[in-house]
């Protein structure tokens, strides 16, 4: 029954639905969710999707704002309210007030007649032939397809507004989501921080910059600031073993040349894939023109909890 609720609703995404999503488009201000019992859940859920994907939204109990909540609503608002009576009297005292204040409204109710609709810039239809329980009583195919319609709502405002994987990274720092679309750009060693010496560099200064930015390795440009190779740690082990005069070389003699090199762009997810593969423990961050722009180590990534 839920699934027939939710199957319903395609054919009623016509200019309604449209005028919906341009009112949220357009809206200067915030979206405010409301709804009482079930349909209040629903609302939370709604208000909290809008949120996370860009649009300032939040819930307010209906019964809460007719007692000094009500001061939270500026003309510049939109108010969705849901109830699937379209008579849900905690609602209804709310209209009058938002009039005054000269918020719209879009109603997501299951009785296209009835007075919140009536009452509403827009009202989307979210009828259901019955509940899914019973004693077609309790709130659950409606339930659903209100909560369908409300995430039809969110993603669809969400590519109008072109909301991108940054965008959610930057909303989501703390979760898991949100670090695996962190950026290297967020997470290396750039500026000052990141080892960098020159291929003339002797070999005394070029084990000084290792150890002081204690990245395990350093990188080697030329003359044009441009990268021509790495020194690693492994490095410096493997040519010790062979060959004693070391410290009497440069930078350029002990080089690795041809270092991998990922763009700043780079998905923290894809840096860490990468390393993985290699089994290295570091990664030049540049762009195509080998300029270095920074250093992304392994330690960087345990940090994001990629693991």
């Amino acid at each position: 029954m839920e699934a027939a609720a939710i199957t319903a609703l395609i054919d009623r995404l016509d200019e309604t639905f449209d005028r919906a999503v341009r009112m949220l488009y357009d809206c200067q201000g915030r979206v405010i969710a409301t709804g009482m019992g079930k349909s209040g859940i629903i609302s939370r859920k709604i208000a909290a999707t809008l949120a996370s994907t860009g649009t300032s939204a939040f819930f307010l109990h209906p019964a809460e704002a007719t007692h000094g909540d009500l001061g939270v609503i500026q003309q510049n608002d939109v108010l969705l309210a849901i109830s699937h009576s379209g008579e849900t009297p905690e609602i209804l005292r709310l209209l009058e007030a938002i009039r005054r204040i000269g918020a719209r409204i879009i109603a997501i109710t299951g009785n296209p007649a009835s007075t919140l609709a009536l009452a509403a810039d827009v009202a989307l239809d979210c009828q259901v032939s019955e509940e899914a329980c019973p004693l077609n009583l309790v709130p659950t195919a409606s339930t659903t397809a209100a909560l369908a319609m409300g995430d039809a709502l969110c993603m669809t405002l969400l590519v109008e507004k072109g909301f991108r994987e940054e965008d959610f990274a930057k909303i989501h720092p703390g979760g898991k989501l949100g670090k695996k679309l962190m950026r290297v750009e967020q997470l290396m060693h750039g500026g000052p921080n990141a080892p960098i010496v020159r291929i003339e560099t002797p070999m005394r200064d070029v084990l000084y910059e290792i150890s002081s930015k204690g990245l395990g390795m350093t990188c080697v440009v030329d003359a044009q600031s441009r990268l021509v190779g790495i020194i690693t740690d492994g490095d410096l082990r493997r040519y010790m073993a062979d060959n004693s005069r070391l410290l009497e070389m440069a930078a350029g003699d002990v080089m690795t040349r041809r270092p991998i090199v990922i763009d700043p762009s780079t998905l923290a997810a894809q840096a860490l894939l990468i390393l993985e593969q290699r089994k290295i423990t570091s990664l030049v961050v540049g762009d195509k023109n080998q300029t270095v722009a920074g250093v992304l180590h392994l330690h960087d990534l345990w940090r994001t909890e990629l693991f």
